[in-house]
């Protein structure tokens, strides 16, 4: 047994912030109550400490790359679901563009089966959309929905065309799967390497107009309509996206959407040569960041999710344009996250539903604090200081902008089915 002692519980789906005790039994919580009166029923556990601190339901990563089969020299699950696991999440859904891609239940096993040998997190993987993600024709959706996926996407690449991504809305409609997409228009993408505006001109860099994103949104927005498939737009960037997603959101359409740390903290003004401020989608502009935060306060906004893309050195130690697009994001997560909420631009309560509720709703699941349900807690500290080293990481990669920066507020116990797996 597990005893989390006199916590500030944070419970976004009933809405409850008070002190108390939260006992795990197995993989369950099986008590929860004001300090000290699990008492009797709590002799002989553990005891975690969490006076001063927050206790949130286990927060879940809608979007990573742990590059395991393929890419090990960049991520492995083990390494990946460490770092996750350090920066407080208790549940990650890896993106199928592994080599090969995760298009087929076989594929789909060996990732659960190596997860539950090596990861101390859930590893709830995503498929597929097509064969390949070559936008030809569907993948074993439904055959690897039984192997283990919570979703289907061909990250990296949005959907190819309307056709396709209707059957495949059709599809999961039926199998009660969410489709990810990564929504930009290729026509308006190719070559570019970061946003579009006065500083691409100045940096010589090839630029992509926000409307790469927003086109590709109102294109699944309006095929979702005809499908009336749960729809989630990954790692959204622009206002005009957002929008888009508002709109969808009230005329009643099942369409959620993420946004990344990275893209609520930093903007394309930010970038210059230096591969780790290189992702996809971009950076965007000042107004851009704006319009998203004021998402993440108001609800539009349905998840934060990291994108966590780690590569070796030697694929980021390159020229600009060379480089692959992506950056770790697992261990900074919690502390940018703090940063809005000491900035007065979100609630913690509303910062914990982007990392819980949020994330699980769209994934057709509950996160919350109640007796019977997972013994998966998040355990932070809000005024904890601490700076972020890339080269300490538990990832195998270290290509983070936020190398050396300092925070306050940060994961101080991870808890996975009732067993603590990470304490700072």
């Amino acid at each position: 047994m597990l005893l989390i002692s006199n916590g500030r519980v944070l419970n976004p789906a009933s809405g409850s912030d008070a002190q108390r005790d939260i006992l795990l039994d197995g993989d369950r919580i099986v008590g929860l109550a004001p300090h000290g009166q699990l008492a009797d029923q709590a002799r002989g556990a553990e005891i975690f400490d969490a006076k001063g601190l927050i206790v949130a339901p286990g927060f879940i990563d809608l979007h990573c790359h742990l590059r395991e089969p393929g890419g090990e020299s960049s991520e492995t699950i083990e390494t990946g679901t460490r770092a996750a696991a350090h920066g407080g999440f208790t549940a990650v859904c890896p993106m199928p563009n592994t080599r090969p891609v995760n298009d087929n239940a076989s594929l789909t096993r060996s990732i659960v089966e190596r997860a539950a040998a090596v990861s101390p997190v859930r590893v709830w993987p995503i498929g597929a959309a097509s064969i390949g993600s070559k936008g030809e024709a569907l993948a074993e959706i439904a055959a690897m929905k039984q192997a283990g996926i919570v979703a289907v996407s061909d990250d990296g690449h949005p959907i190819a065309n309307a056709k396709l991504l209707r059957s495949v809305m059709d599809y999961c409609r039926e199998l009660g799967l969410p489709v990810i997409d990564h929504c930009e228009d290729s026509s308006l993408f190719a070559g570019a390497v970061m946003r579009e505006g006065k500083q691409s001109v100045r940096l010589g860099l090839r630029g992509m107009p926000a409307a790469t994103e927003s086109l590709c949104v109102a294109r699944d927005v309006q095929v979702g309509e005809l499908t009336r498939c749960r729809l989630h737009i990954a790692h959204l960037s622009a206002r005009a996206s957002l929008d888009l997603v508002r709109a969808a959101k009230a005329r009643g359409l099942p369409v959620t959407c993420e946004v990344t740390p990275h893209h609520f903290t930093l903007i394309d003004e930010d970038v210059e040569y230096d591969s780790r401020y290189k992702m996809n989608p971009p950076l965007a502009s000042r107004e851009d960041r704006e319009a998203l935060i004021a998402g993440l306060a108001d609800g539009a906004v349905d998840a934060i999710a990291t994108d966590h893309a780690p590569h070796e050195p030697a694929l980021k130690d390159v020229e600009f344009d060379k480089a692959p697009f992506g950056i770790t994001g697992f261990e900074t997560a919690i502390g940018l996250g703090l940063e809005l909420v000491h900035a007065g631009k979100i609630s913690l309560m509303r910062m914990v539903e982007l990392f819980t509720s949020g994330p699980a709703r769209v994934l057709g699941i509950e996160r919350r604090i109640a007796e019977n349900e997972p013994g998966d807690l998040t355990i932070f500290s809000t005024e904890h200081k601490w700076t972020f080293r890339a080269e300490e990481s538990a990832s195998k990669s270290r290509n983070s902008p936020f190398d050396g920066r300092e925070f306050r507020g940060a994961p101080m116990a991870t808890v996975v089915a009732g067993r603590i797996v990470y304490q700072r």
